[in-house]
């Protein structure tokens, strides 16, 4: 009995440890298997391939990490035998983006119908590499070595974005190019560049030179967006910048050659401020012509429960100059951005001014319009006509569906939860789903007690929840979705970053990977392999997965207690009230947990065993009773 037990207890072990060793890749295959064995790059690497131009970074970058971080001198073949090798072949199973990898004794084979697929294998072929071939420096000491590989791979959605707002705060075109890299390495293939807001106008418009000499500067500020002082008129207004058209040109020509289409927004009638800035006579509003870009000051009241303006920030509906401009402005992003869709916003519209103004009031009565929501929908359509008139498909978000009228042809982006999608999927819009409860990555992802301070918090497990297709949805219909990364409260590259990751895997498993596939514990399991890769490559992520989730109640006779769950398994959370620093020596906690009377300070870690994951949580006891409430 006991050598049944054992044997048992054995293979259990063994099977453990071989799901264990299976590699971690993110997005998780369609189908894949790891038979036992490995193969180990020889002293001298060859890739051999199609001899396409398109393919011609994506070999550069495969030689140029190979040769870096093994130290080994790597070579392009074009044809016979190599190491690596790729090849175009007809498997109507792969479509136009799937891949079959293959890693045997004799190499690494990856075949797909077209040039995007090998491109999707060769990301895939460094996750089956160590996590060394991150590094920017020769790794010794690695053991060059691929784990035998049978996998067959392809998209959930064809559409697979994320949303870059250069707006709020101007970002590089370097910064741009490593965002379109970062985005690539997990199979992304669409930029959604906000280009235009109220705090900035980062797009070269020839027909409208003001557009970026003065509506590309505000006020630098420091500290938390949208409560920042109300700059001064001696302020210099130097910070910011623009892309030039050629800037443009070379950003979408780099997102071409890495497989990436950009979807350009042009935010109107609302997050307009920059534009009416620069250009007063855009709207009908008395005072706009001493109208300032926005700073990060406040000027739009939500307290109603929608937006209302302090100051008019909107492209005024009534004024024919409005729709010339749109003429113009659209024309010249059509010719830049060789991609079938233009975003032009349609969210968050303040109509207060609306309501009374003489202008829009005649043309409501002109134009049999109820109210101010008809009045947008009035603008949409005619927007949509100068948009689909440029040879493009315009795309909004989901408050263009409101005032009726949506031309069928407009696509709809669902970012107030995933109703508007629903709806517009409903009258036979195509829709992409990028519920703020969801994707919203520039939103804390952990407790307020770490994390830079934003509205509401999306963790972990809320993005790797996202399903694009909600019950009752013609599939058909859902084109995909995307991680929307708003930037008021990111101020460099690093920070992004840090909000982007981890985040960003979990969406792009939910874009790219079946959901039957996926599994919240095998998830974190791969995140952390992909921690460990981003420590080598200095990529910065957040670790608020291993922190605890707080939940602080009061009984009737006033007393405090303090409820504390972790997000993934396998952890254990310690505490303290006397002001030391717990570790996995200190009580642990076990339901809910009773704040002492006279306790000012609550302390907080996650340990795995007797290591310390995360961060050091502090929360004072006036901020307890804060939550109680």
């Amino acid at each position: 009995m006991k050598k049944i037990i054992a044997l048992v207890c054995l293979s259990l072990s063994l099977s453990y440890a071989s799901s264990a060793q299976k590699p971690a890749i993110i997005p998780i295959p369609t189908e894949a298997s790891y038979p036992a064995g490995k193969f180990t790059l020889p002293t001298s690497i060859s890739i051999s391939g199609p001899s396409d131009p398109q393919m011609k970074v994506a070999y550069a970058t495969l030689v140029g990490k190979l040769k870096v971080a093994t130290g080994r001198p790597v070579s392009l073949k074009s044809a016979g035998t190599a190491t690596i090798q790729l090849q175009l072949v007809s498997n109507t199973k792969l479509g136009a983006e799937g891949y079959e990898l293959q890693v045997n004794s004799t190499g690494v084979k990856i075949k797909a119908n077209k040039l995007a697929g090998l491109f999707y294998g060769i990301q895939t072929l460094y996750q089956l590499l160590p996590k060394e071939i991150e590094s920017k420096l020769v790794a010794k000491g690695v053991q060059w070595t691929i784990p035998y590989a049978q996998i067959t791979d392809t998209p959930r959605f064809a559409w697979r974005g994320q949303m870059f707002d250069v707006a709020r705060h101007f970002f590089s075109k370097e910064d741009v190019k490593k965002f379109i890299d970062d985005m690539v390495e997990y199979k992304y293939n669409i930029l959604h560049f906000h280009l235009t807001d109220d705090e900035g106008w980062r797009i070269e418009i020839k027909s409208y030179p003001n557009l970026t000499k003065k509506g590309a500067f505000n006020v630098k500020k420091v500290g938390r967006f949208t409560t920042f002082s109300k700059p001064e008129p001696n302020e210099p207004r130097t910070y910011g910048g623009f892309y030039t058209q050629e800037d443009i040109k070379e950003l979408v020509k780099y997102g071409q050659e890495r497989f990436v289409n950009i979807v350009p927004e042009i935010d109107v009638p609302g997050h307009s401020m920059a534009a009416v800035a620069s250009y007063p006579e855009l709207s009908c509003t008395p005072g706009a012509d001493k109208y300032e870009v926005i700073s990060g000051e406040p000027f739009i009241d939500w307290s109603h429960g929608h937006p209302e303006a302090l100051q008019d920030n909107t492209l005024c509906p009534a004024n024919e100059n409005v729709y010339t401009f749109l003429d113009k402005v659209m024309g010249e992003v059509a010719s830049l951005f060789p991609y079938d869709y233009i975003h032009m916003g349609g969210d968050e519209c303040p109509k207060n001014y609306w309501d009374k103004n003489p202008e829009i009031l005649a043309l409501r009565a002109r134009e049999g319009l109820k109210n101010s929501q008809e009045v947008q929908a009035y603008f949409v359509r005619r927007l949509e006509k100068i948009i689909s008139g440029k040879g493009k498909r315009m795309l909004g978000w989901d408050e263009i569906l409101e005032g009726g009228g949506l031309p069928k042809g407009t696509s709809v982006m669902s970012w107030r939860g995933i109703k508007g999608g629903v709806e517009a999927a409903k009258l036979g819009h195509e829709v992409v789903m990028t519920p703020n409860d969801n994707v919203y990555v520039d939103l804390m992802q952990g407790d307020i007690a770490l994390e830079p301070p934003v509205y509401r918090t999306v963790r972990l497990t809320d993005s790797y929840a996202f399903n694009p297709v909600p019950d009752g949805v013609d599939a058909k219909l859902v084109k995909g979705g995307q991680a929307n990364m708003w930037s008021e409260q990111l101020y460099n590259y690093r920070h992004l970053q840090y909000m982007m990751w981890p985040r960003a895997l979990a969406i792009s498993e939910s874009l790219w990977s079946t959901n039957e596939n996926k599994n919240w514990d095998n998830f974190i399991s791969r995140v952390e392999e992909h921690m460990a890769r981003f420590d080598v490559a200095d990529k910065k992520y957040a670790p608020s997965m291993y922190e605890a989730i707080v939940k602080v109640t009061k009984n009737a006779k006033g007393e405090l207690f303090v409820e504390l769950k972790n997000e993934i398994s396998g952890l254990k959370i310690h505490y303290s009230f006397d002001n030391s620093y717990p570790d996995n020596h200190y009580p642990s906690a076990s339901g809910l947990v009773a704040v002492p009377k006279d306790a000012e300070l609550m302390r907080i870690v996650s340990y795995r065993g007797s290591k310390m994951m995360g961060r050091m949580m502090n929360i004072s006891r006036t901020d307890l009773e804060k939550r109680a409430r």
